[in-house]
């Protein structure tokens, strides 16, 4: 029982990183139409950025404002620069471009921090372990990142429901022209978007560090991840985020966790280990295929 509490915490702290990637990714692509595969770079930008400011001032705060603002400036840039002549392409434009882009950023990453990993520290003040459920004790800093990552989610859900600016972005999404001829500059909401996004990958490359080793192409494994759950919660849709982030950190936290053991009840070791690690792998992509199959837009789809 401990240790089914213990994987689900780890299940609710990867769903809430995933979601921070995967807010802005369906903002950008159900708002503009924009797959972004670039997304994943901003990622490890925020977290390259996170750790090196660490490294010079021993300051947490200071590495994730670095983290944030370094991703949010980046993002803006290749917005300005690239990605707005790609938004009346086609999506296969679109893939090659921002393929291209990643291929960037990663050599410019090893250019400037080398191929070594960069190590970065968790906080003394944010260490040690909390026994807040009986008989668990659970690192602080991992709920530290689920506070941050719920908190995040409900300033989202103000901004986006609540806010004139929200109600900008959501008519955008539906009605882009309408909104351009209304006397809103378009252009100006999409690079603010698009910055927030990039924002977001920021935060949670800047929270990973701690945990995982900072290195060059970092990002490009979780990006296939961040993909599911935006199509299992619902492309542009925040709340669909959300809800598809926790799934989907759920069901491959508990299946890693649990399935090879599961399989030792019915077969051999080698082979419970060898099938297990295998169906572990696949089990996103076969939640993804069944939550297709029930609802084709996803969990919670934007609109329509």
């Amino acid at each position: 029982m401990t240790l089914l509490a213990e994987q689900v915490l780890n299940g609710l702290q990867f769903g809430v990183m995933l979601f921070l990637l995967a807010a802005g990714l369906t903002l950008v692509f159900g708002i503009m139409g924009l797959i972004n595969l670039a997304h994943a770079s901003l990622y490890m930008i925020g977290a390259f950025a996170a750790a090196w400011v660490q490294g010079r001032t021993g300051s947490f705060v200071l590495a994730l404002l670095a983290g944030l603002a370094a991703a949010a400036a980046t993002g803006v840039a290749i917005e300005v620069a690239v990605l707005r002549r790609l938004y009346a392409r086609d999506h296969m434009d679109q893939v090659l471009a921002t393929f291209g882009m990643i291929l960037f950023f990663n050599e410019a990453m090893a250019m400037l921090f080398g191929r070594q990993p960069l190590m970065a520290a968790v906080p003394g003040w944010l260490g040690g372990s909390v026994e807040f459920i009986p008989g668990v004790p659970y690192p602080v800093y991992r709920l530290a990142i689920i506070v941050v990552g719920m908190a995040v989610a409900a300033l989202l859900y103000g901004l986006i429901g609540h806010t004139r600016v929200g109600m900008l972005i959501r008519a955008g999404a539906t009605h882009r022209e309408m909104v351009r001829a209304l006397g809103v500059d378009i252009g100006l909401l999409s690079t603010g978007i698009f910055g927030l996004g990039a924002a977001l990958a920021g935060l949670a490359g800047a929270m990973t560090g701690p945990l995982l080793s900072v290195q060059v192409g970092m990002g490009d494994r979780i990006l296939i991840t961040t993909f599911v759950v935006i199509v299992v919660g619902g492309i542009g849709s925040v709340r669909g985020a959300l809800a598809g982030a926790l799934l989907v950190g759920m069901v491959d936290t508990l299946t890693r966790a649990f399935l090879p053991g599961l399989l030792k009840s019915v077969m051999v070791a080698t082979e419970a280990d060898a099938i297990g690690a295998g169906l572990s792998s696949m089990a996103v992509f076969i939640l993804m295929a069944v939550v297709l199959l029930v609802r084709p837009r996803g969990l919670f789809p934007a609109h329509g």
